[in-house]
């Protein structure tokens, strides 16, 4: 049954205003004494006096309202003048201000209305409730299936970057090198959480689009001719191309374009200058150097880390961000050492997955099913 709180320290409206509710079909609890009353709970409406003694109707709404926040508040006045509604809104919170002596159909009516309220605000508090509840757990749902998306893209695109790898076998393992040293150097300039992600993806996945770059360049022992370079310097193009339609792949597609720009403006494909060169691709530009210094090629061993510094040093301001300059040189040479040997042993893990640690007569891996494992 709904239930009303009714106060007045006058007993007489008291006993005339429970009759009347009553025999509406409400639930009625009445209090002469407004200190007692604002020990109540328990109610959908309250409708009280304003001038009582030890507390006035608003002081009493304001009690009553800390543990009773959803009651829908009336207050009956007989000084019904514009500083007596004005302080019952503002600091009671009235829903509605009822003159006395009432009228008998506007009473029964506000408080008809105010039990609606009450049944309404209800209503809408328990749909948004239940609303919010969906809501969580379609977003629960949908963060598990893009997760499944990105790991099964995410291993995809691995796997294309193993195929490129093993298929440009002078860089093999290079890209997983510097995808490593990019989120360092990341870390070290004060870059965190995706914004970390973003940058070792895209170092990551730099060359991608080497795959649309047919095997007569890229394989090609001997210097390219200028027709040659022009199809070997769209890759980062291709790249881009490929990565750029997946929503969660889309800024580290911008460091794939733009891996090959420089800070004085002299890289392509965009010819971009300075800042306006994605901080990813501006990291990925001195680790990538780092990385071809310190790596062997079939024409030439890797050079030590000193080199590498040098290079950076004298190319700050030029090739390089200066201020990822200064942050490299900043740093260590074990730290890169130490990634170094964290991808060799990512590389050692993974050949002993594929040969079984077996070799043949010339000391190379073979595969497992070649083996008879």
């Amino acid at each position: 049954m709904a239930r009303i709180l009714v106060v007045d320290d006058d007993v007489l409206i008291l006993a005339a205003l429970s009759r009347i509710l009553q025999a509406e079909g409400y639930e009625v609890v009445t209090h002469s004494d407004p200190v007692v009353a604002a020990r109540e709970q328990g109610f959908d409406v309250v409708l009280t006096d304003f001038m009582m003694p030890y507390l006035n109707g608003v002081e009493l709404l304001s009690a009553l309202r800390e543990k009773n926040p959803r009651a829908v508040r009336l207050m009956l006045t007989a000084a019904a003048d514009f500083k007596t509604a004005s302080e019952a809104v503002n600091r009671g919170e009235v829903f509605r201000l009822l003159g006395k002596p009432w009228a008998m159909s506007e009473l029964t009516s506000s408080i008809r209305q105010a039990f609606e309220h009450h049944r309404l605000v209800a209503a809408n508090e328990r749909l948004t409730r239940e609303v919010a509840e969906k809501n969580a757990e379609l977003l629960a749902i949908n963060e598990g299936l893009e997760r499944r998306v990105i790991e099964r893209t995410t291993g995809l695109l691995d796997g294309l970057i193993s195929a490129l790898d093993y298929r440009d076998t002078e860089t093999q393992w290079h890209s997983r090198r510097v995808s490593l040293y990019a989120r360092r150097l990341a870390q070290e300039i004060g870059l965190s959480g995706p914004a970390l992600d973003v940058v070792e993806q895209g170092a990551l996945l730099h060359d991608i689009g080497k795959i649309g770059v047919r095997d007569s360049i890229l394989l090609k022992p001997g210097p390219l001719t200028p027709d040659e370079w022009v199809e070997m310097k769209q890759h980062p193009e291709f790249g881009y191309r490929m990565l750029a339609k997946m929503p969660y792949l889309h800024e580290a597609a911008l460091i794939v374009l733009q891996h090959q720009e420089r800070w004085d403006g002299k890289g392509y494909p965009l010819g971009l200058k300075g800042e306006e060169i994605v901080i990813g691709a501006r990291i990925f530009c001195l680790v990538d150097t780092l990385d071809a210094i310190t790596s062997d090629r079939p024409y030439r061993k890797g050079r030590p880390m000193s080199v590498a510094r040098d290079e950076v040093r004298r190319c700050a301001g030029t090739q390089f961000d200066p201020m990822l300059a200064e942050a490299f040189l900043g740093l260590p040479e074990t730290e890169w050492a130490r990634i170094r040997r964290e991808v060799e042993l990512m590389e050692e893990a993974e050949s002993h997955r594929w040969t079984g640690g077996k070799l043949n007569a010339q000391g190379e891996p073979v595969p497992a099913r070649a083996s008879g494992a």
